[in-house]
């Protein structure tokens, strides 16, 4: 496993504070608690790894957020079928 490094809560400051509530305050609240293994920032560690810059981590996860904004004429359920279907194709495990 690749190693990158972040920065802890208790280390971030404003802006990276900012860009993290930020992206998730997009996400609907069912996305609140993530998956896959948290760090210390009680983030996602994809979303950690992005600690180092907080612009594009606030961009590149705002993003996805605004995609599952439920005014849009997709269900959760169809976003995971979606997800599944790309995964299967791009051979991916999650």
């Amino acid at each position: 496993m690749t190693w990158i490094k972040t920065i802890l809560l208790a280390e971030a400051d404003e802006k990276l504070l900012h860009a993290i509530d930020a992206q998730r305050a997009l996400y609907p609240p069912e996305y609140s608690t993530p998956i896959h293994p948290t760090t210390d920032n009680r983030t996602s560690e994809i979303v950690a790894s992005h600690s180092l810059i907080p612009e594009p981590l606030h961009h590149a996860f705002a993003l996805v957020g605004v995609l599952m904004s439920p005014d849009l004429p997709l269900s959760r359920t169809q976003h995971e079928m979606i997800t599944t279907v790309v995964s299967v194709t791009n051979r991916c495990y999650y």
